[in-house]
């Protein structure tokens, strides 16, 4: 018989036992017992259960305790509860740690079915995420995405997994560069090789040199032995240069030599090391305009730039907001042992019309808060920053006449408005505008042209 038809009911009073056994049994489950919190943990770590009906009051092991042992064996099971002594606040307790429902004693065959039907259309929905969630982006890392414009990346990333090519991502800060790095590499013919991170504005630059190519024994002060750089780390795997405009000019040069000579020298040394590198950047600035400006080296931005990846800010692809917002619940309440959390529609609603300046990094951040203050498995509008739920009836300022449903369409029509409020605020000086509505220069120059605004 198929797992999905298997329930496991813990209670230590025999009779309650088999009176449910034979209950469930008419109802086309296949039914274990146990009489206590450790045996039921026991039979939970050895086989699957669809559902586990379990007492609170036990012996041995009471049903909070069971809950504890489920969450560290990391059994994933869904579990209702049953109380006898008609207290809530045990029973609210219990979902604080796991549990998906309970049902107060004494019950009927109608309400034990009721509950196991609810729990059913849960794991249902469930699994229609989970697979909504490996169309829209099969196998390509930990990104999540529905939209357009990112599973045209997706589809011309994957092509370039294998390659050595180098790979120049650019975007705002929290749109995912470093995902996209890391798909690249594990989805590729290095995948079993290291992939190595360094940020290159976050480390000093008199020892960012050092960091990268490593130096030998008393190249300098605190050069106490010989150290191997980032590019010997690497070595056969993916080196990904995050932040690439803020390298120093003395370094770019030698960037450059490596790039071309697939060579490194060591800080103090005299000889030349072989390394077989891929490297791929990322940055947030226009290098296009820091090669005008004097301030990245031109031969390096053409070296760097055999390929790039543009990604959209998360305002772009707002339809992919209810999609993140479920994988982030899903996937930080894991981390944090809140399982089952679920938005309500208000909490919904003002997060899809937020413009999220910090990206997907901001909404993650977003819903990890929401899941520290939710209560009874829901993230309530209370749950969400403020700046977030001021958003709420701003859809009511939409254009008249708009009885479109659409994401998108009442996306372009929020953002039409705000561009001309921000307008009319500068005088029409676009650089102020831009910086009113938290967006680039070169955005809002693309937008005015994609909305005909003059």
């Amino acid at each position: 018989m198929s797992d999905k038809k298997k329930i496991l009911v813990v209670d230590d009073e025999e009779n309650l036992r088999h009176m449910l056994q034979a209950m469930l049994k008419k109802q086309g489950y296949q039914v274990d017992t146990a009489a206590d919190g450790a045996q039921a943990l026991e039979m939970a770590t050895r086989g699957s259960y669809a559902f586990i009906l379990c007492d609170i009051k036990m012996p041995v092991l009471d049903g909070r305790g069971f809950l504890r042992g489920c969450t560290e064996a990391g059994l994933a099971e869904t579990v209702i509860m049953m109380s006898a002594y008609g207290s809530v606040d045990d029973a609210i307790d219990c979902m604080k740690l796991g549990a998906y429902d309970y049902i107060s004693k004494p019950f009927n065959a109608d309400e034990i079915s009721l509950v196991l039907k609810k729990a059913e259309e849960r794991e249902r929905l469930k699994a229609e995420n989970r697979l909504l969630r490996e169309q829209a982006a099969p196998g390509f890392g930990e990104i999540v995405s529905r939209s357009h414009k990112m599973n045209e990346i997706f589809r011309q990333t994957r092509k370039l997994a294998d390659y050595k090519t180098t790979v120049l991502i650019h975007g705002e800060s929290g749109t995912g560069k470093e995902l996209i790095a890391r798909a690249l590499h594990y989805h590729g013919a290095r995948k079993d090789a290291p992939f190595i991170a360094v940020n290159c504005g976050a480390i000093p630059e008199p020892l960012l040199e050092s960091e990268l190519f490593g130096h030998v024994k008393g190249a300098f002060t605190d050069a106490s032995s010989d150290k191997a750089g980032l590019f010997e780390t690497a070595n056969g795997g993916t080196l990904f240069l995050d932040e690439i405009g803020e390298l120093p000019l003395p370094l770019q040069v030698k960037l450059l030599r490596v790039l071309e000579d697939e060579e490194i020298r060591r800080v103090g040394g005299g000889s030349s090391r072989r390394v077989d590198v891929r490297v791929i950047s990322a940055t947030s600035r226009d290098l296009t305009a820091e090669v005008a400006a004097g301030r990245f080296r031109e031969e390096l931005f053409f070296r760097l730039n055999v390929f790039t990846v543009t990604l959209p800010p998360l305002r772009e692809r707002l339809e992919d907001v209810p999609l993140l917002v479920d994988h982030f619940l899903e996937s930080e309440g894991k981390k944090m042992g809140i399982n089952g959390v679920r938005p309500s529609p208000e909490a919904l609603r003002a997060m899809v019309h937020y413009r999220w300046p910090g990206n997907v990094r901001e909404l993650k951040n977003c819903i990890e808060r929401g899941l520290v203050l939710c209560e009874e498995h829901v993230l309530t509008l209370a749950c969400l920053p403020e700046v977030v739920r001021r958003t709420v009836g701003m859809e009511r300022r939409l254009p008249a006449g708009d009885d479109s449903l659409s994401i998108k369409t009442g996306s372009e029509a929020l953002e039409r408005t705000l561009i001309t409020r921000a307008l009319e605020k500068t005088g029409g000086n676009r650089t102020k505008a831009a910086r009113l509505l938290e967006i680039s220069h070169r955005a809002l120059l693309y937008k005015l042209k994609a909305y005909g605004i003059e």
